[in-house]
């Protein structure tokens, strides 16, 4: 037997079909087995891609690596780990250590991208084979295969994109690996060039996505929730994940168009349960036109019912698209949040002026009638502990109006029962302040329709339901420039996401558009107390907001040039 394809093709069924081939028999136990009876030759996987079953289960695979422990956990620390809104918790890893310290070296494991180009092969290979097997297979139809590669090409493009943005420059390919001849040690693509193909590649398959998965009948019965509508690809989390990169892009209008046809589309689904149902004590509208989770359901006297139906139940009227932990611990939530989903600090902790301060509505970020602060962090009485409670609860009880002390909060909450948080990509609330970044950027010196979205996302947080009732924000407190307009969208971006994955992005997006670090050193530098000043200097690099290469990676792909913001400390940890 050829060993070098032997090897290859146990390679290629580990990365691309662990599930699939597990459903083939009862007596395939593993993919070695499977293997050893297979003959060893490049026509194994030809010989497996024969129906429309064998597309849907490796399309599956796709999905479960994303909700790998490996991949989840690199979300949440490449895209909020160096954001001022972490800090050092309890017997914390020491990679995650070096991270929050910025003491990162490129043999730190956190560098190590592998599970996220395991999933972009999966996806190739779903890309490539999918409409062979539609022309053989008379039950799998052409709308059919088109929308299952529209969803591999997102969750591809969604890993690309998760790349660009923690590397700037990574490999790009969209072939797949199952030829044994193929080589794929490949320079790095620059961002640019990484980032209009996934555009092209998004806008190519966008309307071949399914639009509702299973029509909602029952929004206001939490229990009776659609979870394949946010839990599997979309035309609207598409259009959610084009609007993010045309933002990184800067092209204004393009953003605002794909924002504009999920909040179209949202209105139309809310439209719809309205004319069926007649009323809705759950999601009202907000500036007239855009759909919005209450904090406050009618008759009640307790805010929390946002958080409960986003973080806590999940699949929510406003998600877009979330990863689904119905079968397995979210272990980023579980083990770097409130441990064991109680007021008990995990591996992280949130920076300490977030929340200690907001009932004297001297918090750095939060009025003390916002939701969010409470909902986000939770605190025992004096303060002294301090915890990220964000997906970590079940779900969320409390007053948020005239409130002068912690026990008048009368704060409840229940834990869950699992560590199984589904872990939410992309929300409405998104895409409102997405469109209103593209709108400041646009305009330059008109925001009032930026300011509007914007103050419909502070209203919800704040229980403010009736557009005629005076809001915490106020344009003219802001309007003096559009830096200050930016720096007031970049605040309620910090408040509506905060650990969700998106503040270390939001900040190095704006640097990028700054043309410097000035205004990321500014926000970052706050949780640091012991050298501050050594950590801003180091931040002035360019290229320091981006990670470095992982050692390994250098060593398999001769290609690859190291980012030079971690070039010398590279070559010492070489010289070991």
């Amino acid at each position: 037997m050829n060993n070098n394809i032997y090897n290859k093709v146990r390679k290629i069924a580990k990365a691309v079909l662990p599930t699939c081939l597990l459903s083939l028999s009862p007596a395939f136990n593993s993919c070695s087995d499977f293997l050893d009876v297979l003959p060893m030759n490049d026509v194994v996987l030809e010989n497996y891609w024969t129906k429309k079953d064998d597309v849907t289960s490796v399309l599956n695979s796709c999905y479960e690596a994303l909700v790998d422990e490996d991949c989840i956990i690199r979300m949440g620390v490449w895209g909020e780990l160096r954001s001022e809104n972490l800090r050092i918790g309890t017997t914390v890893p020491r990679e995650i250590e070096e991270v929050v310290k910025e003491t990162l070296l490129s043999s730190n494991s956190m560098c190590n991208w592998a599970k996220f180009y395991v999933a972009i092969n999966r996806c190739n290979t779903v890309c490539y084979y999918a409409p062979k097997v539609q022309e053989i297979d008379p039950n799998y139809s052409e709308a059919e295969m088109k929308a299952n590669v529209a969803e591999a090409v997102a969750i591809r493009s969604l890993c690309y994109f998760y790349l660009i943005r923690t590397f700037r420059d990574v490999p790009y390919t969209t072939q797949p690996s199952i030829d044994d001849g193929q080589q794929y040690i490949i320079p790095a693509s620059s961002f640019d060039e990484v980032l209009n193909s996934i555009i092209a590649d998004l806008e190519s398959v966008k309307n071949d996505a399914v639009r509702r998965y299973d029509v909602d009948r029952y929004m206001d019965a939490t229990m009776s929730r659609y979870p394949r509508n946010s839990g599997r690809i979309t035309r609207w989390s598409i259009y959610a994940m084009l609007a993010d990169m045309y933002l990184w892009k800067g092209d204004w209008n393009k953003c605002i168009e794909c924002c504009d046809a999920v909040l179209k589309y949202k209105k139309q689904q809310y439209d719809e349960f309205i004319e069926r149902e007649g009323k809705s004590k759950n999601i009202i509208l907000f500036g007239d036109s855009i759909p919005l989770i209450v904090e406050k359901r009618e008759g009640d006297e307790f805010c929390g019912n946002a958080y409960t139906e986003i973080f806590g139940y999940g699949s929510s009227f406003e998600s877009l698209f979330e990863l689904q932990f119905t079968n397995q611990d979210n272990t980023w939530v579980s083990q770097y949040y409130s441990r064991d989903r109680s007021v008990a600090v995990g591996y992280l902790k949130p920076y300490d002026d977030l929340r200690s301060t907001m009932l004297t509505s001297s918090s750095m970020l939060y009025q003390s009638t916002d939701c969010r602060g409470y909902e986000n962090i939770a605190t025992n009485k004096d303060y002294s502990t301090v915890a990220v409670m964000k997906y970590a609860a079940r779900s969320m009880s409390f007053k948020n109006k005239g409130v002068s002390s912690e026990a008048n909060l009368n704060l409840a909450y229940s834990s869950r029962s699992d560590a199984h948080a589904n872990w939410i990509i992309y929300r409405l609330t998104d895409v409102i302040l997405m469109k209103a970044e593209a709108l400041l950027e646009r305009n330059q010196t008109d925001w009032q329709d930026a300011f509007n979205l914007i103050d419909v996302v502070n209203r919800r947080a704040n229980d403010i339901q009736q557009a005629t009732a005076t809001g915490t924000l106020k344009i003219e407190n802001h309007n003096t420039s559009l830096m200050a307009m930016e720096d007031l969208l970049l605040d309620e971006r910090h408040r509506e996401f905060m650990f969700e994955g998106k503040r270390w992005y939001d900040l190095v997006r704006q640097a990028r558009r700054d043309g410097n670090n000035d205004r990321l050193i500014s926000n970052v530098s706050r949780k640091y107390v012991e050298n501050k000043n050594a950590m801003k200097i180091k931040l002035t690099d360019p290229n320091i907001i981006y990670f470095p290469y992982f050692k390994n990676e250098l060593k398999v792909n001769p290609l690859l040039k190291q980012n030079p913001a971690y070039g010398n400390e590279e070559n010492s940890e070489l010289a070991k």
